[in-house]
Formats: structure tokens, C-alpha cells, sequence
């Protein structure tokens, strides 16, 4: 058996935030000692890697809640598990898909600032420097 520090170490999390998927009820069965102080078995830290992990992939405690639920009641729910993963699969390539742009965004900034570091182009970057009527379209 583990204590709430033990698992913390383990799995990088906070003693705060282990304490909170137990309250939230993440982390099913979780027992107490004779001064009430939660120890974790297998079984408990493998519900916490699952909600550490899900939670990192955007669910909300909400969503993890339920799906341990769903975990709990057994194999009749795998259909509506593996919906739930698609549906978060989904959300993760699309939240992939704007961070490429943004950071395609950025790397397009820093050619155009170093083209102008390198006196290649005036600065246009400035908005105190833009004339109403030539605004950029690109440069924002």
C-alpha cells in the first residue's frame, strides 16, 4: 500500500491534486488507515495514471468521472469507452492542428522580424509606424 506522497513521487503529480481525483471519485475503493490517510493499492494508481493521462489529453473531471464509472460497470460499456476515446482522439488532432499553425504563424514572425534585424525590409511590425490607408495584411 502507498500514501498520498508515495504516489505523488511516483506519478508526478501533486499530493493536492491526488487528493482531489479521490474526492472527485477518479480513483474507486480507495482505503483509509486506523488515522484515516488514504493508501493506494495497484489497482488505485493504475485509475490515477488513467485519469492523469486523460486529463492531460483536455477531459474534464466530469468526463473522466464518468468514464470511470462507465470502466467500473464493465465490458458492457467498452462501445461507449471507445466512443468517448474517439471523440477525445478527435479533439486532440484538432488541438495538434492549431498549434502547428500557430506555431507556423511564428516562425514565418521570426523570418520576417530577421529580415528585418538584416535590413533586408523596413520594420512593419510596429503598429505606432502604420499609415491608415497601408495597413499589413500579414504582419499583425
Amino acid at each position: 500500500m502507498h500514501t498520498v506522497k508515495d504516489v505523488a513521487k511516483l506519478l508526478g503529480l501533486t499530493e493536492h491534486t491526488i487528493r482531489y481525483y479521490t474526492d472527485k471519485g477518479l480513483v474507486p475503493n480507495v482505503q483509509r488507515d486506523k488515522n484515516n490517510n488514504r493508501l493506494f493499492n495497484d489497482e488505485n494508481i493504475n485509475f490515477l495514471i488513467g485519469a492523469k493521462n486523460l486529463k492531460k489529453c483536455g477531459m474534464s473531471v466530469d468526463e473522466i468521472k464518468y468514464y470511470v464509472d462507465l470502466c467500473l460497470e464493465g465490458d458492457s460499456t467498452i462501445q461507449e469507452r471507445y466512443e468517448i476515446i474517439l471523440t477525445q482522439k478527435e479533439a486532440a488532432l484538432a488541438q495538434l492542428e492549431e498549434a502547428k499553425q500557430r506555431a507556423d504563424f511564428m516562425i514565418k514572425k521570426e523570418l520576417h522580424y530577421r529580415d528585418i534585424l538584416n535590413k533586408i525590409i523596413p520594420d512593419d511590425t510596429n503598429p505606432a509606424k502604420w499609415v491608415k490607408d497601408k495597413l499589413p495584411t500579414t504582419h499583425s
